[in-house]
């Protein structure tokens, strides 16, 4: 599946970024620097992708590593605003936390090759985009902190380290973007559901 076939609920995942030059550019550089890298990719390969000039790429962005961190701060914003809404939900803490794992789980499937490239190139963003992107990590992993916490607190999970675990569950969801395949043989869904149950019984969830 190539980034211009994914979806985003009823949109397509970049229809924040105008015009539609911008956005086919945009749409070209996540293919090309989820197949080659960020490294091994050259403007002009995203430009022939997008079936446009190279000169012309510079019109909507000054450099490649601008094009990247456009990419990265709107797939982060995404990822983050999926978890905080089932973390805001209703519902106990087990509840909200297997809602917000089929959430992320979910996102990270159905946008696999938009998430690798937001995911997993992080280090090529220059050192102010790179700060940027770490704080909307940190705010991530804030947001599944958070839930564990109420969990331990109104007595449903039993979890001797807090923020050690909410890594490791964002890490287990974060890696679905690099292993899914669309035409294996589970669904996104599916994978979110057995995500859940799986997180469930690594915080210890009381049934």
């Amino acid at each position: 599946m190539s980034t211009a076939e994914e979806t985003d609920g009823d949109r397509a995942p970049w229809a924040e970024v105008t015009p539609e030059a911008a956005r086919r550019l945009l749409v070209a550089a996540v293919d090309a620097f989820a197949e080659r890298g960020y490294h091994a990719t050259t403007t002009r390969d995203i430009a022939g992708r997008a079936g446009m000039s190279p000169a012309a790429l510079y019109i909507h962005y000054k450099t490649k590593e601008e094009l990247l961190h456009r990419i990265s701060r709107i797939g982060h914003d995404r990822a983050l605003a999926v978890l905080e809404v089932a973390a805001d939900g209703d519902g106990t803490a087990a509840e909200r936390l297997a809602e917000a794992v089929r959430s992320f789980v979910r996102w990270h499937a159905e946008q696999h090759t938009t998430a690798r490239v937001v995911q997993y190139e992080l280090d090529a963003l220059g050192e102010g985009h790179r700060a940027e992107i770490v704080g909307l990590r940190r705010s991530t992993e804030a947001v599944v902190r958070r839930i564990i916490d109420e969990g331990v607190e109104a007595g449903e999970f039993d979890v001797p380290d807090v923020p050690g675990t909410a890594l490791a569950v964002l890490s287990l969801c974060i890696d679905v973007a690099r292993w899914f395949n669309a035409r294996g043989s589970r669904t996104p869904d599916e994978v979110g559901e057995f995500y859940a149950g799986l997180v469930l019984r690594m915080v210890g969830a009381k049934r």
